[in-house]
């Protein structure tokens, strides 16, 4: 896209912003919104004050103006040149709470990080929660990938999940309605979840906390995860751990400018400087290349890439892939 001008966007909106409670920030920079760091403007950034407010933007934004939901950004990669249009980033104020709704039912808002729903769970007793404590990352984004860790996934939690649509409509769906299978929703694309209500078990306590315990430790053993990164960078092939053909590919270690596969953990993908989107999105498929000639694999990116490239940056896919 040519230089973002979100001056000029939020003026084209008109007059109904004045009824605007939340956040509306003109070219927004996304490598402060990011876990890689990396990344152009957002034309136009807008935080909710709740979903009424929410909804009265949605109903104010021309159709033809592009939306983006993005979450805390833990699995999110940003090219250069940007994103156009609106990004919509939940507040934590309006969508980061976590309660108890019933026994063993708890609500939580799409902001919400996964860690604190396994918290609070732990707090009450009710099991079947462990495994958020080690994902990076908020409950929009779960319910939108099926994030899963050891055996539990998203899905084996959710009991609703409640939406606004682009119009500005609300919904109410079930499990069943999100259409799940591995790390992924056949959920509507335009949704933009608000926040749901999981289900667990009773538990003991001291079991829970030794369960999360465990996937802390695991985590701060074989993940970088003080490191500017986003998480697995690939979804695991069927019958095989990504990051396991992508060691026997030689891509341990492996760079393009500042940006690395993990020594560590070589499914992650690290800013070890100032890398840019470009950087990132390259050796990514560097990665895809090398393992599809080494195993015959194509390795499906699990990180989200968003916005367009800069004008002689751009990253096509390895020659493996026709369709992306």
């Amino acid at each position: 896209m040519k230089q973002v001008n979100g001056e000029r966007l939020l003026a084209s909106l008109g007059e109904g912003v004045k009824d605007i409670r939340g956040r509306l920030t003109p070219d927004a920079p996304m490598d402060k919104v990011t876990w890689f760091q990396a990344g152009g403007l957002a034309e136009l950034m807008f935080q909710p004050h709740d979903v009424d407010d929410l909804v009265t933007f949605l109903k104010l934004l021309p159709e033809d103006v592009p939306l983006t939901v993005v979450g805390v950004g833990s699995n999110l990669l940003v090219r250069d040149g940007g994103i156009a249009g609106v990004v919509l980033r939940l507040s934590a104020k309006g969508f980061g709470q976590v309660e108890l709704v019933g026994e063993n039912r708890i609500k939580a808002g799409a902001i919400c990080p996964d860690k604190h729903v396994a918290a609070m769970a732990m707090d009450n007793g009710i099991g079947g929660f462990a495994f958020y404590y080690g994902i990076p990352g908020s409950i929009g984004g779960a319910l939108r990938m099926n994030a899963g860790a050891n055996g539990t996934e998203t899905k084996d939690r959710v009991v609703e999940v409640h939406a606004v649509d682009r119009k500005g409509n609300v919904h109410v769906l079930s499990n069943a309605d999100m259409g799940y299978s591995y790390r992924h929703s056949s959920a509507p694309s335009d949704l933009i979840f608000t926040h749901a209500v999981f289900e667990g078990y009773p538990d003991d306590r001291a079991k829970i906390r030794a369960e999360m315990d465990a996937v802390r430790q695991h985590r701060e053993t074989v993940q970088p995860v003080k490191e500017k990164t986003g998480g697995s960078t690939f979804k695991n092939p069927e019958g095989h751990s990504a990051w396991k053909v992508i060691d026997e590919a030689g891509c341990r270690g492996l760079m393009n400018g500042g940006a690395q596969m993990s020594a560590l953990h070589c499914n992650f993908m690290i800013n070890i400087g100032h890398a840019s989107g470009y950087d990132l999105e390259y050796l990514g498929e560097m990665v895809r290349q090398r393992v599809f000639e080494d195993h015959g694999i194509k390795l499906e990116w699990e990180i989200k890439r968003l916005g367009v490239f800069m004008p002689g940056r751009e990253v096509r896919p390895f020659q493996g892939v026709t369709t992306e």
